[in-house]
């Protein structure tokens, strides 16, 4: 599927698809088994959103300082959170743009309730 006719780049010009390569399907499936444990992507969402300490973290997501640390350690081992020490703290935060767009949009394709949210 190297050339796909749909959306244009210039009037009449077929958009390129470029298919994903072996590595990048790799490395795109290990991110999204990270993030689909419920406390990591909860620990995500907040980190998208404000920069927090591992006290604070497992604070508002409800697990021990322990278990937080280690989680945030998958991800920063990962690429997905950013972590700046200051004096005895360490802050996390993600300043990844292109994880801040999908932890955005699947926030905004989940209703509260779970279900899907219908179509703006």
């Amino acid at each position: 599927m190297a050339n796909q006719s749909g959306p244009t780049n210039a009037p009449g010009a077929p958009t390129q698809v470029v298919e994903p390569t072996q590595p990048q399907l790799r490395s795109a499936a290990a991110t999204f088994a990270l993030l689909s444990s419920p406390p990591r992507l909860h620990l995500v969402w907040l980190m998208a959103h404000e920069t927090f300490d591992v006290g604070t973290l497992a604070g508002r997501v409800g697990l021990s300082i322990a278990t937080t640390s280690q989680h945030l350690s998958k991800l920063r081992l990962s690429g997905v959170i950013s972590a700046r020490r200051d004096g005895r703290h360490t802050y996390y935060t993600v300043d990844d743009p292109h994880v801040l767009t999908l932890i955005d949009q699947i926030f905004s394709h989940i209703a509260a309730d779970g279900t899907l949210a219908p179509d703006p």
